[in-house]
C-alpha cells in the first residue's frame, strides 16, 4: 500500500473509538492479504510494547518509517518501524508471522530502540499526537 494511503487509513482508525477499531474476522478477510497481515502485526507490536514497557502507551505504529516493510506470504519484516507513545516516537524493528489467512499471530519478535528526534518526524511519516 502506498504510504499516503496507509497514513490516511491509520488516521481514520486512530480517530475511531477503541471498540470500532476491532474489526471482526469477516472485515479483516475483505482486506488485501498483504495489508491484513501487516495490520495484524502492527496491532500486535503496539500491544506487546505496551505490555512489556509499562511506562509506554503506544497509539501509533508506522512499519515503513525508516526502511521498506517486506511482506512475504504471512511473514512481515519491518526493520525500520517507529512506534509512538504520547508525544515521543521510538525506533522499532520487528519480524512477525501470522496464520495463512492473516488473522492470528504465530510469532512476533521485536527490538525497541531509542527515541526519534522531532527533526526527523516529517521525513519519516511520523505525525504529532
Amino acid at each position: 500500500m502506498k504510504p499516503h494511503l496507509l497514513a490516511l487509513a491509520l488516521l481514520v482508525v486512530a480517530a475511531c473509538p477503541a471498540e470500532a477499531r476491532k474489526p471482526d474476522d469477516a472485515q479483516m478477510l475483505s482486506l488485501d492479504p498483504t495489508f491484513r497481515v501487516e495490520q495484524r502485526c502492527n496491532a500486535r507490536g503496539m500491544g506487546v510494547v505496551g505490555r512489556e514497557h509499562k511506562p509506554l502507551h503506544p497509539d501509533e505504529l508506522v512499519a515503513y518509517a525508516y526502511h521498506d516493510t517486506a511482506v512475504k506470504g504471512a511473514v512481515v519484516k519491518a526493520p525500520g518501524a517507529a512506534i509512538r507513545s504520547g508525544d515521543t516516537w521510538y525506533h522499532l524493528s520487528y519480524v512477525c508471522e501470522t496464520s495463512d489467512d492473516g488473522l492470528e499471530i504465530k510469532s512476533f519478535q521485536y527490538a525497541l530502540g531509542e527515541p526519534i528526534p522531532k527533526t526527523e518526524w516529517g521525513q519519516h511519516y511520523l505525525v504529532s499526537p
